[in-house]
């Protein structure tokens, strides 16, 4: 499934759950449907950055993956585990925004996503910007990490459904 298809879905996933559904927190610790949607979308963004990144440098950067980084792309996913990130990275996402914000949220997304995709693969490799803990990614890999990490969150998603009882 392309990452394009695979956020269509998403977006058909968002139109079955109620204000309240999107904004409920199951437990302390975990977050609400809502609060992944806008996890998902915001760190995309980020990913899409440090695609930008590698297309306004000119600067070649020889280091590479970090071993975690290595495995991660030779699998082509995230380890089916739950990723905790250190403190100061982990401030809970937005519970406030109602299914309209988040789709129009996930249709920028698209677009930006679109508009990338046709110039990503004319970026030199070499050209790289540094991922914290899967080292130096150039715009080929920063984009695919969009998809995974979306991927990824359907484990999350399904577990939330569960919650809900849906």
């Amino acid at each position: 499934m392309s990452d394009l298809k695979l956020i269509e879905t998403y977006k058909r996933f968002l139109q079955n759950y109620s204000p309240e559904q999107l904004r409920h927190i199951p437990e302390q610790g975990v977050w609400s449907l809502g609060q992944m949607y806008d996890h998902l979308i915001v760190v995309a963004h980020e990913y899409l950055d440090s695609v930008d990144a590698c297309a306004n440098t000119a600067i070649e950067q020889k280091q590479g993956k970090t071993e975690f980084g290595e495995y991660l792309f030779n699998i082509g996913m995230f380890p089916p585990i739950k990723i905790k990130l250190p403190d100061e990275l982990n401030s809970p996402p937005d519970n406030t925004k109602n299914r309209e914000d988040i789709m129009l949220e996930l249709d920028q997304l698209m677009n930006r996503m679109k508009e990338l995709e046709m110039k990503v693969e004319s970026i030199c490799p070499n050209y790289k910007d540094e991922h914290g803990g899967f080292g130096w990614l150039n715009a080929q890999e920063w984009f695919v990490l969009v998809g995974m990490h979306f991927r990824h969150h359907l484990r999350q998603k399904y577990e939330l459904d569960q919650k809900l009882g849906l």
